[in-house]
């Protein structure tokens, strides 16, 4: 029943977003005259830098899919990461997993259950490092930690029960130190980058703002992707970055305009995505077009030689 309604509570969602966030705007006309000031420099930082980002997740899912034993190319891997970032904004949910843990059945024999785990345990770290993120630089220490053992424990005990319900053996996927360690940091990296991602847009709205803030802030906004039930967690981010304005310290205004700056450069982000993916399956199938002519025409020589 929840299936079916899904859908239609994101789209919802969504409009609910959409309607608030107009409200606000027309009542605070002043975040469109400090967007109108934002340079165009920051912008193109700002798109530099989620280029670097895209590169951050290629590396976070090769160390996630090693633990399933599997390894691609760098086309592949980055073929596959723009799709997966095109289904997650555009589709309700995080429906980019499912389209990878798909694919990875069909081409790499990898198991989706298997996949799972390995997704689970990935989204575990990255929960731990966002948590830390979110408390850091805000709370006392013994409250970061206490957070960050609560949920790797609940994390921990969530894969553990997954690993006996669907009868995964620990052989079945790379556990070792190594790949473990791996994983954590290409999570880290990944989750440094849209650090400085945030800093980038935070600054260019308020030169004040500190490190701390931008720390904290990081925290909250990747923890809204587990509750991404709008297209690009829409209004959802934005949510929890408002709700943790007493940690992070911010104004409603700085976080909806950042936010502003952020949906904005990554529209023009997902569109190159859109132009170089488009460019890939032209050129695959244009290859594919020569090598069957090249086919041809060696069997039309061949012909005329026995003839």
């Amino acid at each position: 029943m929840f299936k079916k309604l899904r859908p239609l509570l994101s789209i919802s969602l969504l409009l609910i977003a959409v309607a608030l966030a107009a409200v606000y705007i027309s009542k605070h006309h002043y975040l469109l005259n400090k967007l109108s000031q934002i340079p165009l420099t920051t912008g193109l930082l700002v798109l530099g830098l989620y280029a670097v980002l895209f590169l951050a997740l290629m590396l976070k899912f090769s160390a996630t899919i090693k633990l399933g034993h599997v390894k691609l190319d760098q086309s592949e891997n980055a073929k596959l990461n723009a799709h997966t970032l095109l289904i997650n904004f555009f589709l309700p949910g995080q429906g980019g997993p499912v389209y990878t843990g798909l694919y990875l059945y069909k081409r790499k024999k990898l198991r989706v259950k298997n996949f799972v785990l390995a997704t689970v345990l990935y989204y575990l770290v990255y929960a731990v490092i966002s948590v830390s993120f979110l408390f850091l630089a805000s709370r006392p220490w013994w409250q970061t930690v206490l957070a960050v053992v609560i949920v790797a424990a609940i994390g921990l005990t969530a894969a553990r029960r997954y690993m006996s319900k669907a009868h995964i053996s620990k052989r079945a996927l790379n556990l070792h130190p190594p790949a473990i360690i791996g994983l954590l940091f290409a999570t880290l990296f990944q989750i440094i980058i849209q650090a400085i991602i945030y800093g980038v847009e935070l600054k260019s709205v308020n030169h004040g703002i500190s490190t701390s803030q931008i720390i904290t802030y990081t925290g909250a906004a990747n923890l809204a992707l587990f509750a991404s039930l709008t297209p690009g967690a829409i209004g959802i981010r934005e949510s929890f970055l408002i709700f943790t304005e007493k940690l992070n310290h911010l104004s409603s205004g700085t976080i909806v305009l950042a936010s502003l700056i952020d949906r904005s450069v990554y529209l023009v982000f997902l569109g190159l995505i859109v132009l170089g993916t488009l460019a890939f399956h032209v050129n695959l199938m244009s290859a594919k077009y020569q090598d069957g002519g090249l086919k041809i025409k060696a069997k039309l020589r061949n012909a005329s030689e026995e003839s």
